[in-house]
């Protein structure tokens, strides 16, 4: 049975989808400090150091991956390697950084890292350029739902 080798996670394909769709809605990731989308958004995360909408969605997109490091007042979430079954050679990790309490694009920085099996091991190997920003935007566009999800609920 020969299996196709996947250069990313399944997910990432759901993540192309999502930053089609994100690039149409802009109001919740405003630049501008004052409008009342970062004001609600601040809000909604009292006891955290970060905002809690991007928070919740950063462990949910990466909720198939094993986490190492979680830290939700410094916004740092770093996984374990990952494999899927169908890429056993090759394997990602993440690093997630919060930088904001503010729900806005730039306030996510995700990197990935990836590495093939090898003779000795398992060696550094190239990522996609695009890889980190799809994952970016799959959490975005589900810190926005969460966000939407809040606001109707009111």
């Amino acid at each position: 049975m020969s299996r196709s080798k996947r250069p990313i996670p399944a997910l990432l394909g759901t993540a192309l989808l999502s930053a089609v769709l994100l690039s149409g809605c802009s109001t919740p990731f405003s630049k501008k400090n004052d409008s009342p989308v970062a004001s609600r958004s601040q809000q909604a995360a009292p006891n955290m150091g970060v905002n809690a909408y991007l928070w919740r969605a950063s462990l949910e997109t990466l909720n198939f991956m094993p986490l190492e490091q979680v830290d939700p007042f410094g916004g740092v979430i770093v996984t374990d390697w990952y494999a899927s079954a169908e890429a056993p050679n090759e394997r990602f990790k993440a690093n997630v950084y919060i930088l904001d309490t503010n729900l806005r694009a730039d306030a996510l920085k995700v990197s990935i890292f990836k590495q093939t099996r090898a003779a000795g091991g398992w060696d550094d190997a190239n990522v996609d350029a695009d890889t980190a920003r799809q994952i970016e935007n799959a959490i975005l566009t589900r810190a926005r739902e969460l966000y939407i999800a809040t606001v109707d609920a009111n």
